[in-house]
């Protein structure tokens, strides 16, 4: 309704400039008196100015000047004018000479530039007013002063958009940062550099900023960080554009603005991925995820929906994520053929119903337990979920033909100290030794921590700093891999993409980061001094936690693949006879609740490293199990 009225409006406007620009043309080109020219223009009036008024309108129309923002009036909007203008004046002049009505020549000239000059005066004079107000009324009642890191096109335009935006209507950028020296003084539109990175802090206390935002796309994610924790220093609010390879449109505007992460501040380079290449592995293919609901799982789906799959299967045994995930999907890909089941992959009967139904091309098995702590309690119930639901699951992909199997596996596979790590070292090997027998490819691919997944440090950190504090680190020394959860689905897609069967794909996680200064980021981040105004205690490592995770053993060795960031592990040599008789051991083990199986799990994982308090319990439990 509020735009109906507001195209009214203005046609209301053009029409009144017609009028107006008409008359004066007439007393310019004539030099009528009052009355003269009162006569000669009702003439005309009752000829052909309603025509040229309802040509003029349609033209407008047809150059859309009737669907512009005034707000956000620029060249364009000018350019547009002009062509318009220009038209409606050709067509008065030709419609005039039709009707034997004409006037000089001159006349529709002059007519042409009063109407032009009048039509873009009243479509900027919105702008003209929001930044006069800007300026100079502005002063005092700004909910924000705004710092703009990035003298360059990107650090232009979001401060035009800033100063044009209703949303940032009580806002205000003060000054703008940029590591070019040469451009230390001068203004972008019209907001004055005031310095490099080292004048950050002692800017935000001159010009009383609260709210900096990096607007440098093209950097490199090394100077990006560095530049962020310089900025985070300050308190100040921080947001950034995203990178140009996240820029998918590669425009830049204010609604691409968010709100600084801490993968901003870990300083690692965007991942890039063969599109192309994933979206033909993907295309026209049923695909089943298992633990669909989760971290991981919800992820590829989100990918997954949106390079147009035949189908897409999201089967997990929590129905609130997968309740979740679906409405986000249908909501996203309302064409998408989407089907989710409930079902715990630990039940083979339901598994093996699901194949039969949708026989699926590729599957993901992300369903699995996976805290640490909570598995080494339970240890028995990470062998039922994590080697069994997979077992069944593999079986399933064998005998309904499945094309290829993609195990979502981790870093704690390697040369594992906890349960959990060992169940997914397991998994890793009942894929091995299928793909030597079935026609279905199964591969695996580790890699270590995931930014924001549910249960991870992140997210944990957050929380204790909400509560006030104390951050909770277990170890001042613990290091581990990190990155997006995107970043890492994405990268597992491609890895399924370009195996051949028995692979164990390992993603390039870059640089370590110790925990300690993760929290320490994360306090800055949220405004805090870390150890001053929010503490941080280390606890002690935790059952089965190690300081440092590896994603490869020495006697696996590594092989590159088309990407940089994706490697092929060396599978080692395992005897599936021996694998699978022992795997029944251990099933029969578990029908005892009681049976501390992790001699078993020893047994197979000969990596595993059991803590030394509790090996001489679980020797007991081998020996009685053989």
């Amino acid at each position: 309704m509020k735009k109906q009225i507001r195209i009214t409006f203005i046609i209301l406007c053009d029409i009144l400039l017609v009028f107006i620009s008409s008359l004066v043309a007439l007393r310019l080109r004539l030099d009528l008196n009052l009355n003269e020219l009162l006569d000669v223009y009702a003439e005309g009036l009752l000829y052909y100015l309603p025509i040229n008024l309802a040509v003029t309108v349609v033209i407008y129309t047809i150059f859309g000047l009737y669907n512009s923002l005034w707000e956000f009036a620029g060249i364009n909007e000018a350019a547009k004018v002009f062509f318009a203008s220009l038209l409606s004046s050709i067509v008065f002049y030709v419609g005039s000479t039709l009707m034997d009505k004409a006037r000089p020549e001159s006349y529709y000239v002059i007519y042409f530039l009063l109407l032009m000059t009048l039509t873009v005066a009243i479509r900027f004079s919105y702008r003209a007013f929001r930044l006069v107000k800007y300026r100079y009324f502005n002063n005092g009642s700004q909910d924000k002063n705004i710092m703009i890191i990035g003298a360059g096109s990107a650090g232009d335009i979001l401060i035009r958009d800033i100063k044009t935006s209703k949303k940032f209507e009580n806002s205000k950028v003060v000054c703008v940062i940029d590591d070019d020296e040469m451009k230390t003084g001068s203004r972008i539109s019209g907001i004055k550099v005031v310095g490099t990175r080292k004048n950050i802090i002692e800017a935000v206390k001159k010009y009383k900023v609260n709210e900096i935002v990096y607007a440098i796309p093209s950097a490199n994610s090394k100077d990006k960080a560095e530049i962020l924790n310089i900025c985070k220093e300050t308190k100040c609010a921080l947001k950034t554009l995203p990178s140009i390879y996240q820029l998918v449109s590669g425009q830049v505007n204010i609604s691409k603005v968010r709100a600084v992460e801490i993968e901003d501040l870990l300083g690692r380079q965007p991942v890039k991925v063969d599109i192309d290449g994933i979206m033909g592995y993907i295309k026209g293919k049923t695909i089943l995820i298992t633990g669909g609901g989760g971290s991981i799982g919800s992820e590829l789906c989100r990918q997954i929906a949106a390079r147009n799959p035949k189908r897409l299967i999201i089967f997990d045994i929590y129905e609130n994520s997968a309740y979740d995930i679906q409405n986000e999907l249908k909501k996203k890909h309302p064409e998408l053929a989407l089907t989710v089941l409930i079902g715990s992959v630990r039940d083979e009967k339901r598994i093996n119903s699901v194949f039969e139904k949708y026989h699926p091309d590729i599957v993901y098995h992300a369903a699995a337990h996976k805290h640490v702590p909570l598995m080494e309690d339970s240890p028995n119930e990470a062998v039922k979920n994590n080697v069994f639901g997979t077992l069944a699951t593999v079986k399933a992909a064998d005998k309904y033909g499945a094309e290829r199997f993609v195990l979502i596996s981790t870093d704690k596979a390697v040369n594992p100290t906890n349960v959990m790590g060992a169940t997914k070292r397991i998994c890793e090997m009942i894929l091995q030794c299928y793909n030597l027998m079935s026609k279905t490819e199964f591969v695996a691919v580790r890699f270590g921590n995931v930014l924001g997944s549910n249960g991870s440090v992140v997210p944990l950190f957050k929380q204790q700093i909400r509560e006030g504090g104390p951050v909770m680190v277990t170890h001042p020394d613990i290091i581990r891999y990190f990155m997006t959860i995107s970043e890492a689905v994405s990268l597992v897609i491609e890895a399924g993409a370009i195996a051949k069967g028995g692979e164990i794909f390992i993603l390039d996680m870059g640089q370590p980061v110790r925990i300690v200064d993760l929290a320490e980021i994360l306090i800055k981040l949220s405004g805090f001094k870390p150890y001053e105004e929010i503490d941080i205690k280390f606890t002690g490592l935790r059952p089965g936690e190690k300081l440092y995770e590896e994603l490869l053993m020495a006697e696996e060795g590594l092989k590159s693949t088309q990407n940089e960031l994706i490697h092929i592990g060396k599978p080692i040599e395992i005897d599936s006879e021996d694998l699978f008789a022992k795997l029944e051991n251990l099933r029969s083990a578990l029908k005892d609740e009681d049976c501390d199986i992790r001699g078993l799990i020893s047994d197979i994982v000969t990596t595993y490293k059991i803590p030394e308090h509790d090996v001489q319990g679980i020797l007991t439990t081998v020996s009685s199990s053989k």
